[in-house]
């Protein structure tokens, strides 16, 4: 079954952007993952038992951080998760 979702931007909620979904991996054997630590306090303790877990199922983690949560990851960072990953998965944590 197929349930509609609506991702809202942060940024600008009064226009939200139609984007489409990524399709879902079939396996994480094998696959790697970007865990993206976005500098908020205690993201880094979800991140550790997060990679844990994916390891337990053949996932190779790649562990990367924004200099800062109050901004967007630098072009060089998108990039760099773009082309050496194949999902990424950011902590959001306070």
């Amino acid at each position: 079954m197929t349930v509609a979702t609506t991702v809202l931007d942060p940024t600008d909620e009064s226009q939200p952007a139609a984007r489409q979904h990524a399709p879902r991996l079939d396996t994480l054997a094998g696959r790697r993952i970007a865990l993206l630590d976005i500098s908020k306090a205690r993201g880094d303790i979800f991140l550790d038992r997060l990679a844990e877990h994916l390891g337990e199922h053949g996932a190779h983690v790649e562990r990367l951080r924004k200099p800062t949560f109050s901004r967007p990851a630098p072009a060089d960072l998108r990039q760099e998760i773009a082309t050496r990953c194949d999902a990424v998965i950011e902590a959001l944590a306070d």
